[in-house]
């Protein structure tokens, strides 16, 4: 991720692009030569010549290169989750807030041109049930780390907002490929979500399945309303009754449904989140995804994955712990797994 936050910072507008940080100095040389900026190869030595950095470096290294920013006085957005363990992700919004710097974490779909219509839309509906699913082919990337915390935590972060309720109660099962059963990662993890105001909600995240599929369906009182956060695109499905008939009364068609298409912006994800980065330093806004938003997505993930992955062992028992009795799903596991599928690349602004 650190080279596309290259790239991006390197256009935008009323930045002044200073250096990259990595710990490859091979890689990290060819990227400042690519854009034109300094090469450090110690991270601290960037920190007082900037205003502000992204840190897109393995999930493992987020809370000690996180707090050592902080602790500069330097903003910082970092990519998600915010942290590896619900332990250092609430070291880091403590440390945001006694340094007075702006936190934003990378949750990325938050600024999918498909998503802020569909946040539009849903302001006229009534939500009953949402359905999401998120799958990729297998690949190398981020194979260290469980497809919850690498995939489904996109959609929980959309879910949470959307819904803007507490969950109250969840279930989750999941499965490994064969390639993953030996460092004991979930590769396939389906979830439901009981919301306290009504809301039920499934999630489906893949890393097995063959075609890259990243849809929403959202079930409300009127209508059916379904976002494709690949191709950017809203359907809205409404019931009618329409008939059409001749002069002489005889019908010739019966109308059962109307689809309205909404089109959205082809604005890159990444260019707007970047963005709304630099506003926020400016002092202009907060961000939309803050550490408190990124510390409940780590929290519901990690519940997620915990269920998920006692079931697939067999250490479930009779299924009868917190979560499967209804008790929110507030607390998490502080032992999640190590992540590591960000390039060590930490790219800076000021």
């Amino acid at each position: 991720m650190g080279q596309h936050h290259a790239r991006v910072l390197s256009f935008l507008k009323d930045v002044e692009f200073v250096g990259v940080s990595d710990i490859s100095a091979e890689r990290g040389l060819d990227l400042a030569s690519k854009y034109q900026v300094r090469f450090f190869e110690d991270y601290h030595d960037l920190l007082p010549l900037v205003d502000a950095v992204c840190v897109a470096v393995p999930t493992r290294l987020h809370h000690a290169v996180g707090l050592a920013c902080l602790k500069a006085g330097v903003h910082i957005l970092i990519e998600k989750p915010i942290a590896a363990s619900i332990a250092e992700a609430e070291s880091l919004v403590n440390a945001a807030a006694e340094a007075n710097c702006i936190l934003q974490v990378g949750h990325i779909e938050r600024f999918n041109p498909a998503f802020k219509e569909l946040q539009n839309v849903l302001k006229a509906e009534k939500m009953l049930a949402i359905q999401a699913q998120r799958m990729s082919p297998y690949s190398d990337r981020a194979n260290d780390v469980s497809v919850v915390l690498d995939l489904m935590i996109h959609d929980i972060d959309l879910l949470l907002d959307l819904v803007q309720s507490p969950v109250v109660k969840l279930a989750a099962s999941g499965s490994s490929a064969s390639r993953s059963e030996e460092n004991g990662q979930l590769d396939y993890v389906t979830a439901t979500l009981d919301f306290a105001n009504g809301v039920v909600a499934t999630v489906t995240a893949s890393k097995v399945t063959h075609s890259k599929i990243r849809r929403m369906a959202v079930h409300c009182k009127n209508s059916l309303v379904e976002a494709d956060f690949l191709n950017h695109e809203i359907l809205i499905h409404r019931q009618t009754t329409a008939n059409c008939s001749t002069d002489y009364g005889q019908v010739l068609y019966r109308q059962d449904g109307l689809i309205e298409k909404v089109y959205t912006s082809n604005i890159e994800p990444l260019h707007a989140e970047l963005e709304h980065f630099v506003s926020c330093v400016r002092g202009h806004t907060e961000p939309s995804v803050g550490g408190s938003q990124a510390l409940r997505a780590l929290k519901l993930a990690s519940a997620i994955e915990q269920q998920a992955m006692e079931k697939s062992v067999g250490e479930s028992g009779d299924g009868e712990d917190n979560n499967s009795r209804g008790d929110r799903p507030d607390g998490g596991s502080e032992n999640l797994p190590k992540l590591g599928s960000f390039t060590d690349a930490t790219t800076a602004i000021a």
